[in-house]
């Protein structure tokens, strides 16, 4: 006996009639009557006076009204419940992640999750990717935010649909500043700020091919906040991820991407075979269900 088919019957029960009661469920008189004839023959019982201007219940038709609200109640009461239980869930989720432009798909993630679960809280760890995958493995970093590549057997993880562009920082009025598209050419000859990870200088290494080993780089930084301070004090010119600059004034520093275009793919990435908590292993769940937002 079908949960629907009850709500059924009680719709032809409180309406007195097949047609008005089709009618409020949104299906026709011809199937509502067939789903309450398969009822009488299901229970082996007859359940309607027949021959009335309104439909009349049996005997067995009134004890079935009361057995059928007292079933959709129970189970009213067992789906909500199940929501207040899943309500219920607490505990804190530690994020790690790097100064990347798909933060901000990742907010949007914790944006629906905190919907499902607003007793959830987080810790937002900022730090470079090599510390982010070190305290991930240690356990003490849930979740990490991350460009490929990624260790797949040490690390779950999901690409996001976002791709991190690679710029050049610059002061608002520098020479460079003047030029849509930054070459590599544009960089043979001035002090640099490269980014600390060896591999991600080799995917700079190809970028700038013939003119990588005549580059003035003076500084290495993984964190692209300390090379803006580098570059704002006239240090050299940063090459780093396009992140958040967007959200900078520009009137003091400012960013050309790089030409031809340079860009990475992000994942979030979590420890493989790990027993999480429910938050997390809920938040993980959350967002492999997303694919776009």
């Amino acid at each position: 006996m079908e949960i629907r088919v009850l709500q059924y019957f009680l719709a032809v029960v409180r309406e007195e009639s097949i047609t008005k009661a089709a009618d409020t469920l949104h299906i026709t008189q011809p199937t509502l009557s067939r789903q309450m004839a398969g009822l009488e023959e299901e229970t082996g019982v007859k359940l309607f006076e027949r021959g009335t201007r309104k439909i009349a219940l049996t005997n067995e038709g009134l004890l079935l009204r009361r057995r059928a609200e007292e079933i959709l109640q129970l189970v009213d009461k067992t789906q909500q419940e199940l929501v207040e239980q899943e309500e219920q869930i607490e505990g804190k989720i530690t994020i790690g992640c790097g100064e990347l432009a798909s933060v901000g798909y990742m907010t949007k993630v914790i944006e629906k999750f905190k919907k499902l679960y607003p007793r959830v809280t987080y810790d937002i760890v900022t730090a470079p990717a090599d510390l982010v995958k070190e305290q991930i493995e240690k356990g003490l970093i849930d979740i990490g935010l991350l460009l490929e590549p990624i260790s797949v057997e040490k690390f779950d993880y999901k690409r996001l649909p976002i791709k991190e562009r690679w710029v050049v920082v610059m002061k608002a009025d520098d020479r460079l500043a003047e030029k849509e598209e930054i070459t590599a050419e544009d960089l043979a000859d001035v002090p640099l700020i490269l980014p600390r990870r060896i591999n991600v200088q080799s995917e700079l290494a190809s970028w700038f091919g013939e003119y990588y080993s005549k580059l003035n780089a003076q500084f290495t930084s993984n964190l692209n906040s300390n090379g803006a301070m580098m570059v704002n004090q006239g240090l050299g010119y940063s090459v780093c991820i396009e992140s958040f600059l967007p959200f900078w004034n520009q009137h003091k520093l400012t960013y050309r991407p790089l030409s031809p275009e340079l860009t990475a793919t992000s994942v979030l990435a979590w420890k493989r075979n790990e027993p999480f908590g429910v938050a997390v292993t809920k938040f993980i769940q959350c967002f492999q269900s997303m694919d776009k937002v």
